[in-house]
């Protein structure tokens, strides 16, 4: 089963995307509160895939994309914005995200992006 990390700092967020991850039978699941830990989690445990909230304290979730793009070039990463982020969401994919979704999540939204992934 895939591996899958999930960074934000707004815990309901996590328990929102694990909730629907759970549901479809994806139990690896990993959490980072910052973009610190995500980068620490990632080199932890090599997750499959990175769902990543773009504002978050400490670092940010652009700079944790680029920091895990920098060190692991094949890393699956998909960025969580508000809405309102489209210029961050641009910097996002231009920095290597492969997807992007929108708050408030959608379970199956959070599926499609999953399976769009190859997991």
């Amino acid at each position: 089963m895939a591996k899958i990390l999930l960074a934000d700092d707004a815990a309901f967020m996590r328990m929102t995307i694990k909730n629907a991850l759970s549901k479809a039978g994806y139990t690896d699941v990993y959490e980072a509160a910052d973009g610190l830990q995500a980068v620490d989690q990632y080199n932890e445990i090599n997750p499959d895939l990175v769902f990543m909230d773009i504002t978050m304290p400490n670092m940010d979730g652009l700079e944790a994309l680029k920091t895990i793009k920098s060190q692991h070039p094949d890393a699956k990463v998909i960025m969580c914005s508000a809405m309102g982020q489209e210029s961050m969401v641009i910097d996002a994919v231009k920095s290597g995200a492969k997807d992007f979704i929108v708050k408030p999540f959608k379970p199956d939204r959070i599926l499609k992006a999953v399976k769009d992934m190859g997991l």
